[in-house]
């Protein structure tokens, strides 16, 4: 079975971790040292982010013809 293209960049991942406070646990790339309130809080973090970055998106004023008004 071919393995799953992962979701979260490796980049996003580690800066999360050292948001959160558990950086040294997996600078050496060893996620296995992490406990699972603190892959709950990784997963967590970046959900927060994402809807975060959807809303200042959704801010933003699009073109018109975004809008689906005439050219």
């Amino acid at each position: 079975m071919p393995r799953r293209r992962g979701i979260m960049s490796d980049r996003l991942k580690y800066e999360l971790a050292a948001e959160l406070g558990f950086y040294h646990k997996v600078q050496d790339g060893d996620w296995g040292n992490i406990t699972t309130r603190e892959a709950g809080s990784l997963v967590r973090a970046a959900i927060e982010r994402a809807e975060r970055m959807m809303a200042a998106q959704a801010q933003q004023p699009q073109p018109p013809e975004q809008k689906g008004f005439p050219y």
